[in-house]
């Protein structure tokens, strides 16, 4: 039991284990959503429209991953987001009309994506009257409850 070789699989094996990691975390890909509204399936031209060029978005969906069947189980933008956010049902993430407020405690993929180690960013429109959860630059529109003037959350950097 004392043998040489017996102590040098431990090492062996973490040294295996290390390499794993570091050559996954190398490999660990870049990822962009972009979360659209109000669109036909063939608003670009990377969906077959013939009319209209979109050159910079076919090259994103030619080299990375597209959804060419994906829906949304709610029409509403506010549910929308919650829904895509948490991967649950309007009446089970609580967010079932417009311009809502949408509870940031539940588990959402950027928060997943932050465990992963990626870093997490939004710009654009949110409309879930709420602080954006597991985010961690945010640049974002905000409708009032009101359908009054828009608000501007202010960019947030931690760390």
């Amino acid at each position: 039991m004392n043998h040489p070789a017996f102590l040098l699989r431990p090492l062996f094996t973490f040294a295996i284990l290390l390499f794993i990691f570091f050559a996954a975390e190398a490999k660990r890909p870049n990822i962009l959503l972009i979360f659209s509204d109000d669109h036909a399936k063939k608003a670009l031209s990377c969906y077959g429209n013939q009319d209209i060029k979109t050159p910079a978005l076919d090259r994103i969906a030619n080299e990375g991953m597209r959804f060419d069947h994906a829906l949304t189980p709610n029409s509403f933008c506010t549910p929308a987001r919650a829904a895509a956010l948490t991967g649950k049902y309007s009446h089970r993430n609580g967010v079932t009309h417009l311009n809502q407020r949408f509870d940031g405690s539940q588990q959402t993929f950027p928060k997943l994506l932050q465990k992963a180690g990626y870093e997490t960013t939004l710009f654009g429109k949110w409309h879930l009257l709420s602080r954006p959860p597991g985010l961690i630059i945010f640049a974002c529109k905000k409708c009032r409850e009101n359908h009054g003037t828009p608000m501007y959350l202010s960019p947030i950097i931690h760390g």
